[in-house]
């Protein structure tokens, strides 16, 4: 029986979309048994409210709430018994095989560095995220966990996401690819220079990549900084809504009756629906001691019982195990 715990007052939608994410995935799974963290009345009321009776849920009692904006370094001190800190301690003490929150990203990965701690030999835990191509889905790190990087962890980051990519995405012989401002080496930053010169003589490296060659799928992981990695991310997360806009300001767009745009938007949504956070869910922190999982803020139901699927998937194929053994 495969147990994950889940942060039923994270996200902005709780403990509503929790609730309903827990309860939509062990509908699904047989073995999979699903732990709600939270003020125990609040959670057991809305899932009463939600209708269910089953023996595939529980809650633990998780009295304090660590909120969207809070600073991670104050609630990790002094919020002890939030869901995050009582969550990753049950995982730390195995009476858990994962833990997943749409909660605090900071306090989360703040919260899992010192609870859980690090494989050996990861100099800095990182946070990815699927990005979509014309070549397929490919991952980018770091999006927003580290904003200065060393070279070393350019590089580690790299390798930790090829093992998530072969797992995660079947892609058997992933290529690597540096962010840059430039193809050729010499250019960037100091640290993404030194990173290219540790990478270059790998044969998985394709070498920089440019913002234009992300859609085109020229790597399969995408290495940078969590600052660079976060604007392309909310980049891409805005695509498809502002694409319709572009459209329906235009010339063309004012020109299309109700019933031809509304076509037309079905059609756009359905080719973009890769940029669908809601059907990836979260997304691991890689290189911590165990297996956390972050959501977006805003995750729907939908999101939250596909980062349930994703922790499950990970805990299957042991990438946890296949990290250490890359790494050292």
């Amino acid at each position: 029986m495969i147990k994950i715990a889940v942060d039923a007052v994270g996200g902005d939608h709780y403990p509503q979309n929790p609730v309903a994410g827990a309860i939509n995935a062990v509908s699904e799974r047989d073995s999979m048994h699903i732990i709600l963290l939270g003020p125990e009345k609040l959670i057991s009321e809305e899932i009463e409210k939600q209708g269910y009776s089953g023996n595939k849920i529980s809650v633990v009692n998780a009295p304090d709430i660590i909120g969207m904006h809070e600073s991670p370094a104050t609630a990790i001190k002094t919020k002890q018994n939030s869901s995050i800190a009582v969550g990753l301690t049950m995982h730390a003490k195995q009476m858990c095989d994962a833990f997943f929150s749409a909660g605090n990203t900071g306090a989360l990965l703040g919260a899992s560095m010192f609870i859980l701690g690090k494989i050996e030999g990861v100099h800095r835990p990182t946070i990815g995220s699927i990005y979509p191509s014309i070549d397929g889905n490919k991952f980018m790190l770091d999006v927003g966990a580290n904003i200065d990087v060393k070279p070393e962890a350019l590089v580690q980051f790299g390798l930790m996401g090829k093992i998530f990519v072969q797992n995660l995405l079947s892609i058997k012989e992933p290529r690597l690819g540096l962010m840059n401002v430039g193809e050729e080496e010499e250019k960037g930053r100091e640290a993404v220079r030194q990173a290219y010169q540790l990478l270059k003589n790998r044969t998985d490296f394709v070498g920089n990549i440019e913002g234009r060659d992300i859609l085109q799928g020229k790597a399969d992981v995408y290495i940078c900084d969590g600052f660079v990695g976060n604007m392309l991310l909310k980049l891409g997360e805005s695509i498809p809504e502002n694409v319709l806009r572009i459209l329906k300001v235009s010339e063309i767009g004012q020109s299309l009756s109700d019933e031809e745009f509304g076509f037309i938007k079905t059609t756009l949504l359905t080719a973009l629906s890769a940029f669908d956070y809601q059907l990836i869910g979260g997304v691991p922190f890689l290189g911590v001691n165990g297996i956390s999982l972050v959501g977006h803020g805003g995750s729907s139901e939908l999101a939250i019982k596909n980062s349930i699927f994703t922790a499950e998937k990970m805990i299957q194929l042991k990438v946890n195990h296949q990290l250490r053994e890359a790494l050292n």
